[in-house]
């Protein structure tokens, strides 16, 4: 039997909350600490503490749902959700489950190719709830226990549920990549995955095409890179698809990644899930939240990595590729906007970024908003170009040398004599003495040899060390040569 079937797929999404301090304490929650260093009584659950909302926390979590489109539960409160587990030391977690902050929401993306319709995944539920820790497995040969760290426990943590509204993984990793990015934009998490502060969960069924009814789910926990996401997305529809084709059925359950196998093995059945016993959290009031607290958040939050794109490509006339290059990350998007606001010329603007910033950037690793060539910095340089000042060769000479030594493009081409030539008199004398030098090149070009011009052109930027004006020596060149095709003699 050889059926097809529609892919439907949902996640899961925890972020960290970037506050100084826990979600009910006053710990700090900076990464790397030594284990067991940045607890208290609170959050480590002793007997007759009190826990204290952190109002930044809050707000962070407010911000997020408006800016995924929720809508706002103008009254909410927390609820306690009991289960053990080693890393939760008071055997329960503060969570929301009966008034969710956020509900109702959605998440316009990009899919690359663009389509001509947007694709939009709905967004169940945005809340707010407390880290547990982290379990330690010691890498000894024989070791037959784990240590627990509980500075993760009580930091301040989102989570976003989505609708089974994906039918493909490129919708999953493109929903993946712009919830990252809105994240970043409004700057309530460092989304770093390296760190724990972003990680998804994945449920997935197959149904055949045409039906509304739904298949039997299947959860993936704790996945902490959109490439394991994908790839155990990719796992599970080849086994669940060679499921249903042999009559079998796909039983709902949920299922750990194993990276090192690449394959998916079982946890538990959903019908083993826990009771996790909800009820209202009797130690916090409730929130309530008023209309001028959400105007106030709604000020805060910059315009999103979706529409600055659509606002790219109109605007300044770019391609979907440069727009959502520029627009992936915000800082990235500011800097090419500073450098446009001091000179129009968006395209050119938007080819160093895209060549030249983002590469210096990937291979030195610096902060776009501290890098040293400041927008008016690089478009000085840029300017030398568009003017003829200098050619784009020696400008990215220039411009790996801004980088290294802080100075100015003027004061580089100043102090080392860089001006372009592009005086036509000068040049020719450069070319009539290359062309005279090389008379086996020229005969190669006169039986059509393409590379022998090029040859030309390299050896003439030679003696000009860089410097000559790159059209005006092709054209000089190109006459020249067609002089000699046609048996003329050259000028002398």
């Amino acid at each position: 039997m050889n059926m097809e079937y529609e892919i439907v797929i949902g996640l899961e999404t925890h972020a960290e909350l970037s506050t100084e301090t826990k979600l009910f304490c006053g710990c700090s929650t900076k990464f790397g600490a030594e284990p067991n260093t940045q607890v208290c009584p609170i959050c480590l659950g002793m007997p007759g503490v009190l826990p204290v909302m952190n109002k930044k926390a809050f707000e962070y979590a407010l911000k997020a749902a408006l800016a995924l489109n929720c809508e706002i539960k103008q009254f909410t409160n927390f609820d306690r959700k009991g289960y053990y587990y080693p890393d939760l030391p008071k055997n329960y977690q503060i969570s929301q489950n009966y008034l969710n902050l956020g509900t109702n929401g959605y998440i316009d993306l990009r899919i690359n190719p663009p389509q001509a319709d947007k694709k939009r995944v709905s967004i169940h539920n945005v809340h707010l709830e407390e880290e547990a820790g982290k379990l330690i497995h010691p890498e000894t040969t024989g070791a037959d226990f784990s240590l627990v760290d509980f500075n993760r426990a009580g930091v301040p943590l989102l989570e976003i549920v989505s609708n089974p509204d994906m039918r493909s993984l490129d919708e999953v990793e493109s929903y993946m990549e712009t919830l990252r990015n809105v994240l970043l934009y409004i700057e309530v998490s460092d989304c770093k995955m390296q760190e724990g502060s972003l990680r998804f969960e994945a449920s997935v069924s197959l149904r055949k095409k045409g039906e509304e009814r739904l298949g039997h789910r299947v959860e993936i926990k704790n996945l902490n890179s959109m490439k394991a996401v994908l790839k155990v997305l990719d796992f599970e529809i080849k086994r669940q698809t060679e499921l249903l084709n042999s009559g079998s059925v796909v039983e709902r359950e949920t299922r750990l990644w194993d990276d090192v196998l690449e394959r998916s093995e079982r946890m538990r059945s959903k019908e083993e899930a826990h009771d996790y016993r909800y009820f209202p959290e009797p130690d916090l009031v409730p929130v309530l939240i008023d209309a001028a607290w959400i105007a106030e958040i709604k000020r805060t939050i910059p315009e999103l990595p979706v529409a600055r794109y659509e606002r790219f490509v109109e605007e300044y006339c770019l391609s979907n590729y440069d727009a959502r290059v520029l627009t992936d990350e915000k800082a990235v998007a500011d800097y090419f906007e500073q450098c446009v606001k001091i000179y129009n010329s968006p395209k050119t603007i938007s080819n160093w970024i895209t060549n030249d910033v983002l590469r210096e950037r990937k291979e030195k690793g610096f902060d776009i908003y501290s890098f040293v060539v400041t927008p008016a910095r690089l478009v000085e340089l840029v300017k030398m170009v568009d003017e003829g000042k200098v050619n784009l060769l020696t400008a990215r000479e220039i411009f790996a040398e801004m980088i290294e030594t802080g100075q100015t493009a003027n004061r580089i081409v100043e102090e080392k004599g860089l001006i372009q030539i592009s005086d036509e008199r000068v040049i020719e004398e450069v070319v009539k003495r290359v062309v005279e030098s090389n008379p086996n090149t020229v005969a190669d070009y006169r039986r059509g040899k393409k590379n022998a011009f090029g040859f030309l052109i390299g050896q003439i930027m030679r003696e000009t060390k860089g410097k000559a004006n790159p059209r005006v020596v092709s054209e000089i060149l190109r006459t020249f040569l067609d002089r000699v095709v046609d048996n003329e003699v050259l000028p002398r």
